[in-house]
């Protein structure tokens, strides 16, 4: 079928028209028909109609924060990022539907609308402990301050998983990193929510992952993100007025058994305890950390299918890490520095 200049615009109006009623989703023009100046134009109208229907909803009262309202957003940013690198896959038709049913749910007031995250165009699930520390956000009272970060989050994570699958570790490995700052961002807001100045707070966990290269274990062998992620939680400390009661490192390998689980084991152990020396050095009190380690034992990224070898090494470096979890106590009126 031959698809005219008229024929896209008026699919577009129409789909938008459509759309604002909440009586049908945007369809994008099918990959093998994006090749024309017609076919962008009538897909960007489609973008620029479900973002009109978001703000649509603001402007009737939903906050920008508003979970629903926010996971809608990122559904539509990250398949419009997709669209503009020239995404053929399902991903881009398929995250701007899930933006729309979230929009026409607000739009008719549907209540409760649902908080699940589908795994569109069948994302991988990546990095199950972000997951995790994402979810346990959901029902604690601090929910209503994150709930944006929260969102995005969540999206972030598939549109990550979307990326391993279709180019491996390399080109997911960025979104990745901004779902890892979203889920700190998210886990401050939940801690600060509703909390005055001088008020005391409940004692509350911040972790982060130092990461290591593989096979090794020395101060120069660490991610230097990753100890940048570190020295941000530290900040926390100080910008919430915490006091650090005491510090847990576990210490974790990769999958990867070339010399055996003996010698993964030992190997988490070292990571940990270099881990232990940098805090030292920071001023953390030594009788305040305690570490274990646990090899190869609680991979979080499993990395299947993943080839050549060093493509592998790279994609497994999430498990070649230790967890560093700041246990800390109530706000006092004079924070020190650690």
């Amino acid at each position: 079928m031959t698809i005219t200049k008229s024929t896209l615009i008026t699919a577009a109006i129409l789909a938008a028209l459509a759309g604002t009623a909440g009586a049908q989703q945007t369809q994008l023009v099918p990959p093998r028909d994006r090749i024309t100046d017609e076919a962008i134009h009538a897909d960007l109208s489609g973008y620029e109609a479900t973002q009109l229907r978001i703000k649509a909803l603001n402007d009737a009262g939903r906050p920008v924060r508003d979970y629903h309202l926010s996971k809608a957003q990122c559904w539509l940013d990250v398949s419009f990022h997709e669209y503009t690198r020239n995404d053929r896959s399902a991903f881009p038709q398929e995250a701007l539907t899930e933006s729309e049913k979230l929009i026409v749910g607000m739009e008719q007031g549907v209540s409760p609308l649902p908080t699940d995250t589908p795994l569109v165009n069948g994302a991988a699930r990546v990095r199950e402990d972000l997951w995790k520390r994402l979810g346990a956000i959901h029902g604690t009272p601090g929910f209503v301050c994150a709930q944006q970060a929260v969102a995005c989050g969540e999206v972030e994570l598939v549109h990550a998983g979307n990326e391993f699958n279709q180019q491996q570790w390399r080109h997911s490995k960025p979104y990745i990193q901004i779902a890892e700052d979203m889920v700190s961002d998210a886990e401050a807001l939940s801690r600060q929510c509703g909390v005055a100045p001088a008020a005391p707070v409940a004692a509350a966990v911040l972790t982060a992952n130092v990461l290591f290269e593989f096979d090794r274990d020395g101060r120069r062998d660490i991610r230097a993100y990753s100890l940048q992620n570190l020295e941000r939680e530290l900040a926390r400390l100080r910008e919430e007025g915490r006091s650090l009661e005491s510090v847990e490192l576990v210490g974790h390998a990769d999958r990867l058994q070339g010399r055996g689980y003996d010698y993964n084991q030992g190997l988490s152990e070292r990571r940990a305890r270099t881990v232990r020396e940098w805090l030292v050095e920071q001023g953390v009190p030594a009788d305040a950390i305690r570490y274990t380690f646990r090899g190869d034992t609680e991979q979080v990224q499993g990395c299947d299918g993943v080839k050549p070898r060093e493509a592998l090494r790279e994609c497994l470096i999430p498990n070649r890490r230790v967890e560093v979890k700041l246990q800390t106590s109530t706000v006092t009126e004079n924070p020190s520095s650690l």
